[in-house]
């Protein structure tokens, strides 16, 4: 048996013993990492979507009297519109080529139609809308809108392409941190690029099927997928090998912030890139993210034309990337700490962080666990999201009994179950129904003839339910010729225009929680006990919130106040949410973080009311917005600011769920399972100190593991008997 194993052993010898300041700095890297990472994220999604404010949005205004309009609209908008005078026949050809957002044709009798694009962007379009309309009707004109290049019914929000240039872009990112473990050997060129090419492929067709055929998001245009996707994700791809050559593992931070993090606020395909700071506005003609977006737009809603210039930026990233790459590898570079052994048989884990795993194993892993990722993200996402439909949001309609009855049956028929309704006698009462967030707006009937009808809201909870209730009952108040007050009980402070804040300070909480037991995982496997994981996750928990409070508060100046609340919640639901990461990836290992992921955030974002309303998304989110942690830190944030800390203890009490279930069981049945005698270790995990699994004991320098059999190989040392 011997004879069998030495020649493995030989080959493949263990690292050597980890000194001290070694595994010092190693265990410090795992705290870097994440920091890092929800840092990056957040300070670049808090501080460019706070408070968005568009400069030199390009309008355009035809017609007789355009130069008056033109400066009217100019002085009004305080810089937010760069108008131009243009020719009658020639605005709607600007608008199609997507050269100005709008544009104004002026006709006689003071008539005047806003044309818009939906299709360059639904967020866009309503901009313009937002910031002509008033002006023009200010000033006397009788104005119409006119969208010329609409969306289609399956993309009603208009983010099809968005879901879809985010899923490329990840297909082409999140690879190759598992092929730096897994697969070495598949990292030079010559093999990678092919195998880029037919991953690129595969996935671009399953993006194609998830939005197209399953969600309904879009129809046909299957090679505009295939093309579009086919170049970014080899080009991502190829640029995050370069990070990787260069960096090692650490490539993932500048591939994450460039490719994700400046990728999305960048791109245009959410919000309006004239909202944006001028960097992000420069970095939309740059990044993959946005020119991929643009592409597909293009082939779907323009002319094909349009795409190219869009698709030889990308081109761009693939050849610089490529010949960087060739250069380096021409140079006799290897991965900057990667593995010691590259070939087919050597002893590597298929996930950072866990046991040697026969080379089929690793294929599936670098595989199935981005290709899960990807898949799972673009399917949530669409279909959550690509067809906002307002169901069933709830109002009260205060008035006495017999008006009321009255109102309710004649609007319910007009409405046809967008809204339900809860009929009050008493102002106040209905007012508490809306700042405890009951009801979305309560609608007060005139108490006289000839009064003013009422509508109490709160756009702290939410800017887009707001707008729906604004715009059911302001044609209501019109048609009955009420004089409509609008009473907004939880204004949008100064900071939070966009009503976003409460999204993303929860979701950097619940990514701080989960994201470091993904670190630690792949970084520091021994460590298998819960005693000593729990000072280290308390120090962190505490650590980031106070990081995050700076960060939110002084720094960005996004959230004013609250200090002690959001520290203490802070760090009470990355505290929570880590252990209930912990009970899958500890005993799983890194495959798991996708069912992580899943639960505490993806599912959460629609569940959340953060961003669309909970009664515009489909109903299962809604079911689950009481049990998700997410919603449970999204409202903790959103109460403290604007509704006085309103639903605290049961958003307290449902993280509190999450986290004691979590850590129990981690002592219970984690801590058992990894520590058992019969536990394979770490593949090539250098260590001091310490036990395989680190407890206390004699210090061992290392393991060898047959990756086929799991037997151990190791040497005997010299003189043993």
């Amino acid at each position: 048996m011997e004879t069998e194993q030495t020649p493995i052993a030989e080959k493949y010898p263990p690292a050597p013993p980890e000194s001290p300041a070694a595994r010092k700095g190693r265990l410090a890297a795992l705290f870097v990492m994440p920091f890092l990472m929800v840092t990056m994220m957040y300070a670049t999604y808090m501080g460019t979507m706070h408070d968005p404010q568009p400069r030199d949005l390009p309008v355009a205004v035809a017609g007789p009297g355009a130069g008056d309009v033109a400066t009217q609209l100019e002085a009004s908008t305080d810089g937010a519109l760069d108008v131009r005078v243009v020719e009658a026949d020639e605005a709607r050809e600007l608008v199609t080529d997507r050269e100005v957002a709008g544009a104004v044709v002026l006709g006689e009798n003071q008539s005047a139609t806003v044309l818009t694009a939906s299709a360059a962007g639904v967020s866009q379009s309503s901009l313009v809308s937002t910031k002509v309309l008033p002006t023009l009707a200010g000033n006397g004109w009788q104005t119409a809108t006119e969208d010329l290049v609409p969306v289609t019914d399956g993309d009603g929000s208009g983010t099809l392409v968005l879901f879809a240039a985010m899923g490329m872009v990840l297909a082409g990112y999140v690879p190759l941190s598992g092929m730096i473990q897994a697969t070495p050997n598949l990292l030079r060129l010559r093999r990678f690029v092919p195998i880029a090419v037919g991953w690129a492929a595969a996935v671009s067709t399953i993006i194609w099927t998830i939005l197209g055929p399953i969600v309904g998001a879009v129809e046909g245009h299957y090679l505009a997928f295939l093309g579009t996707g086919t170049l970014t994700i080899l080009a991502v791809s190829t640029c995050q090998l370069l990070f990787s050559k260069v960096m090692g593992a650490m490539g993932v931070l500048p591939g994450m912030l460039i490719f994700v993090i400046f990728g999305v606020p960048s791109s245009g395909l959410a919000m309006p890139t004239a909202s944006m700071p001028g960097f992000f506005q420069w970095l939309h003609g740059v990044l993959p993210l946005g020119q991929a977006g643009e592409a597909l737009r293009a082939f779907i809603y323009f002319e094909d034309s349009q795409a190219v210039q869009h698709l030889l930026v990308i081109a761009g990233w693939l050849v610089v990337s490529l010949l960087l790459c060739a250069l380096r590898e021409r140079k006799g570079h290897e991965i900057v700490g990667g593995p010691l052994y590259h070939d087919r048989e050597a002893p590597l884990p298929a996930l950072a962080g866990g046991p040697a795993a026969h080379y089929k194993l690793r294929l599936v892993a670098v595989t199935a666990f981005p290709l899960a990722i990807v898949a799972t993200v673009v399917t949530l996402m669409g279909f959550s999201m690509h067809q906002p439909t307002v169901r069933d949001m709830p109002v009260a309609v205060v008035g006495p009994a017999v008006a009321t009855e009255q109102f309710v049956a004649g609007l319910a028929e007009q409405t046809d179950g967008i809204l339900t309704f809860t009929e009050v006698e008493d102002r106040e009462e209905a007012t508490e129904l809306v700042r405890t967030q009951e009801v979305v707006a309560a609608y007060v009937l005139p108490t006289e003839q000839g009064g003013e009808a009422t509508l109490v809201t709160a756009g702290g909870a939410g800017a887009a339910q707001k707008n729906v209730v604004t715009q059911v009952f302001t044609p209501v108040a019109a048609a009955s010729q009420t004089p409509l007050v609008i009473d907004d009980i939880a204004p949008l402070t100064e900071n939070d225009t966009n009503s976003s804040n409460s999204l993303y300070t929860g979701m950097s909480w619940i990514m701080a929680g989960f994201l470091f037991f993904a670190v630690l995982r792949g970084g520091a496997p021994e460590i298998t006990r819960t005693r000593q994981l729990l000072p280290m996750v308390a120090g962190w928990s505490v650590g980031i919130s106070v990081w995050l409070w700076f960060l939110f508060d002084v720094l960005i100046g996004a959230v004013n106040g609250h200090a002690l609340e959001m520290i203490g919640v802070g760090a009470v639901t990355v505290f929570c949410v880590a252990w209930f990461s912990a009970l899958l990836v500890r005993p799983i290992g890194l495959m798991a973080l996708l069912p992580v992921m899943v639960i505490a955030m993806l599912a959460g974002v629609p569940a959340s009311g953060g961003g669309l309303s909970v009664y515009m998304v489909p109903e299962i989110f809604r079911d689950l917005t009481a049990y998700l942690p997410l919603p449970a830190a999204v409202d903790i944030a959103r109460s403290m600011v604007y509704f006085g800390n309103e639903g605290l203890g049961h958003n307290l009490l449902v993280l509190a769920v999450w986290g004691a279930v979590g850590l129990l069981l981690n002592v219970l049945v984690v801590d058992p399972w990894l520590n058992r005698s019969n536990a394979r270790p770490p593949a090539n995990v250098p260590r001091a100190g310490g036990s395989p699994r680190g407890g206390e004991g004699e210090v061992v320098e290392g393991e060898v593991v047959d990756p086929a059999s799991g037997d151990d190989l190791t040497p005997e040392p010299v003189g043993a008997s």
